[in-house]
């Protein structure tokens, strides 16, 4: 394959080009899209934009006893900071959002019961990096209902033809990822396509799945050119998508965009208030983004939360695979939407706790139990991981403190239990506006000396979104140990993403003594 098909080549590391003999055959497949020499700017030239992240911070469970938060089955920070490694760059801090590095990977967590959208899983043992602390995992797995018990899907195709997408890794990559996807579809499902550039237009009205040839014509038809009026496009697609509605259906806007948008209703907020209207008429959203130098990643995150969506970032035809067509069943049905959850930590067990990751997701308590506040979604066979760092109540460590109060008793005397922690989920099912809860609790006894399996492997992960991080909170955290557990913990590994993984570390691990060479983006 050579470099004028987007395919990955070989050539000097000082040229922009990846290794491919020093990275176990190009993660195999040899499908990440590399374009030509200069094609990475330097920080002074490059526009890609990232919200900031504060990690969250140890929290006294005197003093705040429930930790919040939505679920986020998002995974583009992964495949993105994938992008940047395969480049031997490291990727700038706000990119790494390690709740998505976690998620990006199956685990085998156990099937729900019979008429339960979902399983709660928990783990808790000695925490990798701080043998003094402990470590907890909650994992969520979905339902994956029979294909032949599937709705039939009215989808809407918003494609971004604006000139900034003509590059390799862009609409041609868009073209054919949607292609894959249209080729899984059934003569039930129906797909209408959108595009916007200088203005937005409709070049396919709503067809069956039965008739894929059109659909594809329609695709290999599209050219890139012109300003992007994003907002506009956002605005046609919800309309398709609600004429061609079908009740009890999947019905979904798919995004496919670099997020420059520059013509008419471009900001952010104005882009979330387009959005958290529309969603009320039933229409879920997913967006992918694609290419690099300009990638908004920040804008194309916050879009697909408030649209009770999903986003994903496309970095070659492997990933539009994963997306597209082997995750398609998660990408694409929800099986449960609002997907809070709340831990009430008992402070006879523990003195502080940190959630590592969902900053963007964190709720306030009272925002649980409020059946209005929009939370995340999951999707059929989906799995979600959270991790939490605790602090032992009889730890001697200290986080600060204030004078005593004035005006308020001191607390309540702590009640004598031998569970350490209740976890508390509500959701709600697709097409219902009431919520449900499932409790679990944790218990001493249910201590491990050391993770195993999933929860070592997931403990990898968030170990290594620390390392790229440099957060406060790393500990003793190092490569080295990264990839000792990691690589005694890849398990089954049908499509080589965890072997994958070990192959980032180490790229990571190569490059950053060399002053980190993070790139600084807005």
């Amino acid at each position: 394959m050579n470099s004028s098909s987007g395919a990955l080549v070989s050539a000097s590391t000082k040229s922009g080009y990846y290794d491919a003999s020093a990275s176990r055959q190009a993660f195999r497949s040899a499908e990440i899209i590399i374009p030509p020499s200069g094609y990475y700017q330097t920080a002074e030239g490059n526009t890609e934009e990232y919200a900031g992240i504060r990690d969250n911070a140890f929290k006294m469970v005197l003093d705040e006893a429930l930790s919040t938060f939505s679920i986020d089955v998002d995974t583009a920070s992964y495949s993105n900071l994938r992008r940047f490694l395969t480049n031997n760059q490291m990727p700038p801090k706000d990119a790494v959002r390690i709740e998505e590095m976690i998620n990006y990977f199956s685990y085998d967590y156990p099937k729900p019961e019979t008429g339960e959208p979902f399983s709660v899983t928990t783990n808790m043992a000695v925490c990798p990096w701080n043998t003094g602390h402990q470590l907890l995992m909650v994992g969520l797995k979905g339902k994956t209902p029979e294909a032949t018990n599937l709705p039939p899907s009215n989808l809407v195709f918003l494609i971004d033809s604006s000139g900034s997408m003509n590059t390799s890794d862009k609409l041609p990559l868009l073209r054919e990822g949607f292609k894959m996807m249209v080729r899984q579809l059934r003569p039930e499902d129906k797909v209408s396509i959108v595009v916007y550039a200088g203005s937005a237009g409709k070049v396919l009205e709503p067809t069956s799945g039965a008739e894929k040839d059109k659909i594809i014509a329609a695709l290999d038809a599209l050219n890139a050119g012109g300003s992007t009026a994003g907002g506009a496009g956002i605005q046609l697609a919800y309309q398709t998508a609600k004429e061609a509605f079908i009740e009890g259906g999947n019905n979904r806007v798919i995004l496919a965009t670099d997020g420059d948008f520059n013509v008419g209703v471009s900001s952010t907020s104005e882009l979330e208030r387009i959005i958290e209207e529309k969603r009320q008429d039933g229409i879920f959203l997913t967006v992918l983004g694609f290419g690099q130098g300009n990638l908004k990643d920040g804008r194309m995150e916050s879009i697909a939360d408030k649209g009770n969506g999903n986003y994903y970032y496309i970095d070659g035809i492997k990933e539009a695979r994963k997306v597209l067509v082997t995750e398609l069943g998660s990408t694409l049905f929800t099986i449960a939407k609002d997907v809070k959850i709340q831990i009430e930590f008992n402070p006879g067990a523990v003195k502080a706790y940190r959630l590592i990751g969902y900053e963007n997701r964190m709720l306030a308590k009272e925002d649980f139990n409020d059946d209005k506040k929009d939370a995340g979604e999951i999707g059929a066979g989906h799995t979600v991981t959270a991790l939490y760092e605790i602090v032992p109540a009889d730890s001697e460590e200290t986080f600060g403190s204030v004078d005593a109060l004035k005006y308020q008793k001191p607390a309540a005397a702590v009640v004598e239990s031998d569970e350490i922690l209740a976890v508390k989920l509500r959701y709600k099912e697709p097409n219902e506006d009431t919520s449900k809860l499932i409790e679990k609790v944790v218990r001493k006894t249910e201590i491990k000396d050391v993770p195993t399996g999933d929860f070592a492997w997931a403990a990898s992960i968030a170990e290594f979104g620390m390392l790229l991080r440099d957060s406060e909170h790393k500990g003793q955290s190092s490569y080295e140990d990264v990839l000792k557990r990691a690589k005694a913990n890849v398990g089954e590994d049908k499509f080589g993403f965890r072997e994958e993984f070990v192959t980032l570390v180490e790229t990571a691990q190569g490059i950053a003594p060399a002053g980190n060479g993070q790139i600084n983006f807005k």
